[in-house]
């Protein structure tokens, strides 16, 4: 499992030609390393207002994985999930969709839900958008 997700963004042509510069001068070693340096320097800019953030809405910052045995034990206590991460939830693959829908009311993911195919059509309509 990768510790990184593949996004897609459009630029403008003249954007694309002066990061396209700072590489060829020697500031950066390609395109991704300028755009990824640029995403740090914002996050760390802003970073004051995501810890208030994660704070207010109680989101799990970082990874947060689910296994079968953690919603088997959600079952038997009778209660439900409410899942909040902002980072990476993983549900892992021995997970049915069966006891997905049991044990987890909703779950809200900032950066990505990795779940079998069938767990996520299971929870569909549980899964809230960002």
């Amino acid at each position: 499992m990768s510790e990184t997700e593949k996004i897609t963004i459009n630029l403008g042509l003249v954007d694309l030609g002066q990061i396209d510069l700072l590489v060829q001068e020697g500031f950066y070693s390609n395109r991704t390393d300028f755009i990824r340096t640029a995403i740090r320097n914002q996050l760390t800019t802003h970073a004051e207002a995501v810890r208030q953030t994660v704070a207010r809405k109680t989101l799990v910052l970082g990874l947060e994985s689910y296994t079968r045995r953690d919603l088997e034990a959600v079952r038997e206590s009778g209660e439900t999930l409410e899942i909040r991460v902002l980072g990476l939830a993983t549900i892992a693959d021995d997970v049915s969709p069966e006891l997905a829908r049991e044990t987890i009311g909703s779950i809200a993911v900032l950066g990505a839900l990795r779940a079998s195919p069938a767990v996520k059509a299971a929870l569909k309509d549980r899964i809230l958008s960002p």
